[in-house]
């Protein structure tokens, strides 16, 4: 039952950022959630993370919403305490025209709190150009 919590957490999540709902995208994480996100600064702490203005305004940079999605994760549970981590794929098109398809490697940890699983901590990054660019690899595939 709880690997179907934990996934249900982590899909709803994902469906609010599709949505567009902010609200219930922050719903899913814990007041002092610690997020390390693909834009800086390196760390969101609690109510940084769960900026609703902030997710919106992000929100707003895309025609016609965007989709993140991780794929096949991979679950460990013990507990209260779930890991889940993968490959993310974030696809939309910018108010620009540019299209973003990319891949990312993401990492959910959740805590049951009260009975309810809550994340408690996410990572995203991208593997980094080893040429001396300082550069974020994009548009690796799986």
């Amino acid at each position: 039952m709880s690997e179907k919590e934990v996934l249900s957490v982590i899909r709803g999540q994902e469906d609010a950022t599709a949505k567009g709902d902010a609200r219930a995208n922050v719903d899913a994480m814990d007041p002092d959630v610690v997020v390390f996100d693909l834009p800086p600064p390196l760390a969101y702490r609690g109510e940084q993370a769960r900026d609703v203005e902030g997710i919106n305004a992000w929100f707003a940079t895309w025609r016609n919403g965007v989709a993140v999605h991780m794929a096949d994760p991979q679950l460990m549970i013990d507990g209260d305490l779930a890991v889940a981590f993968g490959l993310s794929r974030m696809t939309g098109i910018k108010t620009d025209g540019t299209k973003v398809d990319s891949w990312s490697r993401r990492t959910i940890v959740l805590r049951r709190i009260a009975g309810s699983w809550k994340i408690i901590h996410e990572h995203a990054s991208f593997p980094m150009a080893m040429d001396g660019s300082g550069r974020a690899v994009t548009d690796l595939l799986p």
